[in-house]
Formats: structure tokens, sequence, C-alpha cells
């Protein structure tokens, strides 16, 4: 296996469980890959159980680096089969001209969080365990969530809110983080949490904690997400070889909603094919046995 990050020891245990690894193997299957980019790698759960099932040979991408040294690990029985890389999936083709093949049989990716970053606190993702203000999928950027949270103005925090997490009540939130960072800056998760709760008082209850929407906005802007989601729409079906598949997995309409359009569009072109007309769902199984995949939709094209 070939990894272009030093190697090291990790947590190899703390692996999520693959959302929906059934359904995204039978697809993949079907198209007899040669070469298969999982283009979110993560801890290495699709790809591992791709590459039981299928012969091919894996290119995978993720953007943490300490994800992907426990994907090396759990990978590393299938040899040079496999082939990791540290980089954004926006520039999965320059991986795939990287790697000497300039198309792959599929294209696979996962748009959820890990939950080996999301529970680790130190990388700042989650409000459930206190940690400083991070949320940098690749700590080598400089952006972080305290940038953002202690130095744009209560308009643009408005607007983060608002357009990236949906979030209603996004003018009250960004009005009180500007007053509590006039007494100090807000350094840690569980700070944000006790700022956002505040604003919203209490006007929600439930399961759902008052500054999901919040830490979700500010993730997606620290990492561009949605940028980088564009690009990969835009460049890498004309990445996949004929007969080649195109296998996504969102979990919000931020995500979801591009790639509908996106896939729409293409096989409007005659170029492609869906292979399911509405998006696929988790069956009462696996969401009585996983909760991260209640939200999970999963879409398919072929190109012919």
């Amino acid at each position: 296996m070939h990894f272009d990050t030093e190697q090291g020891s990790s947590a190899a245990g703390r692996q999520h469980v693959a959302v929906m690894a059934e359904e995204v193997v039978r697809l993949v299957r079907a198209c007899n890959p040669v070469l298969i980019v999982d283009a979110t790698v993560g801890t290495g759960g699709h790809a591992e159980r791709m590459l039981e099932e299928t012969n091919a040979n894996l290119l995978g991408l993720d953007r943490d680096e300490a994800v992907l040294r426990t994907a090396a690990e759990r990978l590393g029985r299938f040899g040079a089969r496999v082939t990791l890389r540290q980089a954004d999936f926006r520039d999965l083709g320059l991986m795939l001209d990287q790697a000497g093949s300039p198309t792959a049989s599929a294209i696979v990716a996962d748009l959820g969080m890990s939950s080996f970053a999301l529970n680790d606190p130190e990388r700042g993702f989650s409000f459930g365990a206190d940690g400083p203000l991070d949320m940098r999928m690749d700590r080598r950027q400089k952006l972080r969530a305290y940038d953002i949270v202690n130095e744009e103005s209560e308009e643009e925090l408005a607007r983060i809110l608002h357009h990236l997490g949906e979030e209603r009540a996004a003018r009250r939130i960004a009005r009180e983080i500007v007053i509590a960072r006039r007494c100090h800056p807000l350094q840690t998760t569980g700070e944000l949490a006790r700022v956002v709760a505040s604003a919203v008082g209490g006007r929600r209850f439930g399961a759902i904690n008052p500054a999901t929407r919040t830490f979700q906005a500010l993730r997606i802007a620290v990492n561009q997400e949605l940028e980088s989601l564009a690009e990969l729409l835009e460049k890498a079906p004309l990445r996949l070889t004929a007969g080649g598949r195109m296998v996504m997995l969102a979990y919000h309409s931020l995500e979801d909603r591009p790639i509908k359009q996106c896939f729409r569009k293409l096989t409007d072109s005659k170029q492609f094919i869906t292979i399911s007309r509405k998006a696929m769902r988790p069956d009462a199984e696996e969401l009585a046995n996983n909760r991260r995949a209640r939200s999970a939709r999963l879409r398919c094209i072929e190109r012919i």
C-alpha cells in the first residue's frame, strides 16, 4: 500500500460503521470495477468492503491525515491494491493523473463526518465535549472556526449561520456571539455552545442540541465543503470510464440538493443514466443499529 504521509500508530479501533455499505458495494460491484476512487476514504469502512468484494485497485482520498493513518492500518492487508493520498476531493482529477490513470471505474463519496474526528475533542467539531474552536479537516490550513467566530462581522456571521446551517435564529445567535466576544475571545466549543443556547433561550427541546446548526455552518465554512462538492460534481463524472458509476452519500439538503441537480443535468445530456430514480434510504435494520444513517441519502449515476 502506498501512503504519502508519514505513518504512525493510530486508534484503529475507533472506526465508525460505514453507512449503507451493502448498497454502496452492490452498486460498485455491478460495474465490474478495475479502479475505484473512494474520495472520502475516512477510516476505510466502505473501502474495505469494496476491496473484499471486488478485484479492483483503490485510490483513497481524504483531507484528514489522522483518519488516513487509521485507514492505512485497516487496509494494509490489501497491499499494493491500495493507494492513499491526503487530498481534498476537489483535486480528484489531479490525484488520478498522478496515479497514472486518467479515469476510474467507480467514484464513491460519503459526505458524512468521520466519527473518528467528531469524537476527538481536540479537533473542535463537537459540542459534546469541550475543546478548542478548530474544525479543520486538514490541519495544514490556517483558517479555524476560532477565526470566524472572533473576527467576522455580525452580518457575516448571520449569513454563514443562515446559509450554511439553515439556522432560523441566525441573527440572534450572531448578535450574542459578538456581544460575548467583546469581553474575551471565544476559545472553546463549550463556550460557543453556551452562547448559542443563551441566544435561542428555551425555544428548542428534544434530542437536537440548539448548537447543532451553528456547528454545522462553521464546519462547512472552515473547510469550504460546498465549494469542494461543486468542483467534484463538475469534474468527477467526466473521469468515469464508459459503464463507470458515481455513488454519493449526502446527509443534509445543502449536500443532497446540488447532487440531485447535477445528476439530473447529466442524465438529461444522454451521456449518463440514473440507477435509482429517487434517493435510496437506509433500511429499518440499519436505522436501528446505526444512528448516523438516519438522514442518509444515496444517489448513483452511470456513464453510458
